[in-house]
């Protein structure tokens, strides 16, 4: 279901050039924040898979090996990281506003990374030119999303059954 989920936030994209600005990252955090590390991470995996095979859930409708390998490839490839290392976090503490945040704004820094240096191999860029392309403009809106999933993560998951909660400490 949150796979779904994540395919159908992705397509709320704003074009800023090659890279769309998308409600992706918010997805992955969302997920995360209320499935933990494992569940989190096969869903944003099971999200992946279903664009590999041609299901068109990636940015815009885009879907298959082409968007997954090509130049914005990193930054799909980075939700599993950022999966991993947000749901890694969260569950080391209880879950709470702040580090639900902190947490999620790691997690979209690894993903930022991931396509950054993808960006810069794939497209043969200058160092400069691939952080302009595709890190720069996309810090502010990458935090302002994080907190945004790390805020409705913890607002939902308190409301959750105790067994069902993520980052019990």
């Amino acid at each position: 279901m949150f796979a779904a989920v994540i395919a159908i936030l992705s397509q709320f994209t704003i074009p800023l050039g090659a890279i769309p600005l998308t409600l992706q990252t918010f997805a992955v955090g969302l997920t995360v924040t209320l499935l933990g590390k494992k569940v989190g991470t096969l869903a944003v995996g099971i999200y992946l898979l279903l664009g590999l095979i041609g299901l068109p859930v990636f940015a815009g409708g885009s879907a298959g090996f082409a968007v997954l390998f090509g130049p914005t490839g990193g930054f799909l490839v980075g939700f599993v990281f950022n999966a991993l290392v947000t749901g890694w976090l969260l569950e080391r503490k209880l879950l709470q506003f702040a580090w639900a945040m902190i947490a999620n704004i790691i997690g979209a820094a690894i993903t930022l990374l991931f396509g950054t240096v993808w960006l810069k191999l794939s497209g043969n860029l200058a160092w400069q030119n691939a952080l302009l392309a595709g890190c720069l403009p996309f810090i502010i809106p990458g935090i302002i999303k994080a907190c945004a999933a790390g805020y409705l993560g913890t607002l939902i998951s308190k409301r959750l059954p105790k067994k069902l909660r993520v980052g019990q400490g």
